[in-house]
C-alpha cells in the first residue's frame, strides 16, 4: 500500500492481523467515509496461529487493507506470543506514534482471555504516554494523542460508548472474509478451530446486534475508555433517542 506524505487521524494496533477487524473494522470503516485518515499497526505477524502460513496472513491483511480503506498498516514483527512490555518494543510502538501522530489510538481493551491483547493493549497504553515524554527515545519529535479507545475482544466490558456501524456492518464482514484462511472458509484444507467455524462469524454478528440494540441501533462496536469525557454541550451527542 503507497503511504501518503501526512500523518493520520485514527492508528489502530492490533496483536495479530484480524485483530483491529474483529474489534473496530466497521468504526475504521465509519471513520474514513467521514474523511480521517486512518491506519492500523499490526504487532505480530501471527506466526502462531493454527492456520495458514505468514505469507498468506500478509496478503490476507493487505487485502483487508483496501476494504477498511486505511491510508496506511504495517507490521512490527514482534514475536507471536511474546508481545513483552520491554524497552524494545515500547520503543516501536513509539516510533509509530511519533511518527503518524494521530489524534486517537485503538488498542485491544487491556483484559482479556488471549494473553497477546491484554499485553498488547498494556504495550500500546505504555507507549502512547512515553511517545509524549520528550526525553525518552530522541529521534522523531514527541506527540501524545488525545486518548487510548480500547476495543472489544473476547471479555466484555460496560462501554463508554458504541459507534454506530449499522451501515459498516456489512463492509466489516467482507475484510473478515478476506483472511480465508483464518474465519469460516469451508474450502480450506487444514484442520477446522473455533475461529474458522461458522458458529464464530455468527457471534461476530451477534455481539454487534447485541451492542447495537443496546444503544437503539442495528449494528455497533463498544469502546472503553479510562478518563471521564468532559462535554461543552451534551445535546448534539445525545441527540439519538433509543428505540
Amino acid at each position: 500500500m503507497a503511504e501518503k506524505p501526512q500523518g493520520l487521524d485514527i492508528l489502530a494496533f492490533g496483536a495479530h492481523p484480524d485483530d483491529v477487524e474483529l474489534g473496530c473494522g466497521g468504526t475504521l470503516i465509519k471513520l474514513k467515509k467521514l474523511g480521517y485518515r486512518t491506519g492500523v499497526v499490526d504487532l505480530t505477524e501471527g506466526e502462531m496461529g493454527t492456520r495458514g502460513t505468514v505469507e498468506q496472513r500478509y496478503r490476507e491483511a493487505a487485502r483487508a487493507a483496501e476494504i477498511l480503506g486505511l491510508d496506511h498498516r504495517s507490521n512490527l514483527k514482534i514475536p507471536d506470543g511474546n508481545i513483552v512490555l520491554n524497552e524494545e518494543n515500547r520503543r516501536k510502538v513509539v516510533e509509530q506514534i511519533r511518527r503518524w501522530r494521530p489524534l486517537l489510538v485503538l488498542a485491544p481493551y487491556p483484559d482479556d482471555r488471549h494473553p497477546d491483547h491484554v499485553h498488547a493493549g498494556n504495550l500500546v497504553t505504555e507507549a502512547a504516554f512515553y511517545a509524549g515524554v520528550k526525553r525518552m527515545f530522541p529521534g522523531l519529535p514527541p506527540h501524545r494523542p488525545y486518548r487510548v479507545l480500547y476495543y472489544l475482544s473476547k471479555y466484555e466490558f460496560q462501554p463508554s460508548f458504541v459507534v454506530d456501524i449499522t451501515a459498516e456492518f456489512s463492509e466489516k464482514r467482507r475484510a473478515l472474509e478476506a483472511y480465508r484462511s483464518q474465519f469460516f472458509n469451508p474450502e480450506w484444507p487444514e484442520e477446522q478451530t473455533f475461529v474458522s467455524s461458522q458458529a464464530f462469524l455468527e457471534a461476530v454478528e451477534f455481539r454487534a446486534r447485541y451492542f447495537g440494540w443496546s444503544a437503539g441501533v442495528r449494528y455497533a462496536e463498544p469502546f472503553w475508555i479510562r478518563e471521564s469525557l468532559a462535554l461543552d454541550d451534551p445535546v448534539p451527542v445525545f441527540r439519538r433517542q433509543i428505540q
